[in-house]
């Protein structure tokens, strides 16, 4: 049986104590911008256009449904962060709820390859917007995009915390003028909500809605960022799982009336086949140039490169430092207290994402390794409970949560798989 729990956390402690350590600096406020700009950037600015090509008027209904599978895991997420406030957290999370390292290693492994492959399909994003501005192919925009951000994930976390969190803001900002300038143009955009809900006792709504949820479960990922960088959050038992709760209900709120105004400012057709579809949103809204929201569009998505970057190293180190992978990726080096090796490695593994998968392909692969690792996280949850395993002084939910996490997630990976 591996080494994991409190045994565990001993290890990386004693570890800590020997090598340099992780800059402890991030405040609730600024947990929570890093979560919402890999959320909101990663989703929204990037596959509106997609999920309203699937799902039509039940667009709303996707993010809906998948807002309600992601909080269920979310408050898994959340007990785990009280138990466990360690990088790598849903590696040694199931490796604690499982005790086994072998399956720790492979949700870890499963994290890194979706953050890779997210920051990827990210980096096509951004592409897209700043494609408007320099004229060069979409891949090398990307790839572009990728080396920069690492840098800028290299350099320190407070430092790359504070350039996402003012990237966070502005795109927040963005989202904002258009749902706000969408109801003042049209104030029955909200009375129509209920056409949102029609059709759907009809069987062929739903492969389409699921189709969406796939991607709108996408736009979600992001919370669980920030359970991987827990060693540099101030007072992580408390901070967390207040940020994760944050995160969750402001990028619903954000999802659904952002994809309402978009559903009826632009054709169905017209907004999946845009390659920056929010800047057409933003257009047609409010009669401007699309110039300023292509701009905070090409923040957002840098803005998500970035984090995912963070997250990723921060997942190797992790498990470099559990044991699990090889040493010199738990390396922090002393000036910038970052683990170099770690982000460099993910940078690369990046690029080579970005080159060989197209956007929806590397979403909804995205969107499928996450459902694992989320269900498997559940499980180790609910593993715990059942055989009595009990903590103090944090959050506490039923046995029923992990439960029905997990249930959800598998359901919607089966679905998505068949359709």
């Amino acid at each position: 049986m591996s080494e994991s729990g409190p045994q565990a956390s001993a290890s990386v402690a004693s570890g800590a104590a020997q090598t340099p350590a992780l800059a402890r600096n991030l405040s609730l406020l600024m947990l929570v911008l890093y979560g919402l700009g890999v959320t909101v950037g990663a989703g929204i600015y990037v596959l509106i256009g997609a999920a309203g090509a699937r799902a039509g008027q039940h667009a709303p209904i996707a993010f809906l449904l998948a807002a309600t599978i992601m909080g269920l895991s979310g408050a898994s997420f959340a007990e785990f962060a009280t138990r466990l406030p360690v990088s790598a957290g849903e590696a040694i999370y199931v490796e604690t709820g499982f005790q086994s390292r072998r399956f720790g290693l492979i949700a870890g492994l499963m994290v890194v390859a979706a953050a890779l492959i997210s920051s990827a399909a990210i980096a096509h994003g951004a592409a897209g917007y700043i494609g408007e501005f320099v004229k060069l192919p979409g891949v090398v925009l990307a790839v572009l995009v990728i080396l920069l951000t690492a840098l800028v994930a290299a350099w320190g976390i407070s430092e790359a915390v504070w350039v996402a969190a003012i990237m966070t803001v502005v795109e927040l900002g963005g989202l904002f003028v258009i749902i706000v300038v969408g109801l003042w143009q049209d104030p029955g955009i909200l009375t129509r909500a209920p056409e949102a809900f029609a059709g759907l006792g009809s069987a062929s709504a739903w492969p389409g809605i699921f189709s969406a949820t796939m991607l709108a479960f996408f736009a979600f990922i992001g919370f669980e960022a920030m359970v991987n960088v827990a060693e540099e959050v101030e007072e992580p038992t408390r901070t967390l799982p207040i940020a994760i709760a944050i995160t969750l209900v402001t990028a619903t709120v954000l999802y659904i009336l952002v994809v309402w105004v978009a559903s009826h400012a632009v054709p169905r057709a017209e907004l999946a086949a845009a390659s920056a579809p929010l800047s057409l949103v933003f257009q047609r809204v409010t009669g401007a140039s699309p110039t300023l929201i292509s701009l905070i569009a090409i923040l957002a998505t840098v803005n998500g490169v970035i984090v995912q970057t963070v997250m990723a190293s921060r997942v190797l180190y992790g498990m470099a430092k559990q044991g699990t992978l090889p040493t010199v990726l738990a390396d922090v080096h002393p000036v910038t207290q970052t683990p170099l090796v770690a982000t460099g490695l993910a940078a690369g593994l990046t690029v080579i994402a970005a080159v060989a998968l197209p956007l929806e392909a590397l979403a909804d692969l995205t969107t499928q390794a996450m459902l694992v690792v989320f269900a498997l996280v559940n499980l180790a949850l609910l593993a715990m409970k059942m055989r009595g395993d009990t903590h103090d002084g944090g959050v506490v939910v039923p046995i029923w949560v992990p439960a029905a996490g997990a249930v959800s997630c598998v359901g919607l990976l089966i679905a998505s798989l068949i359709s």
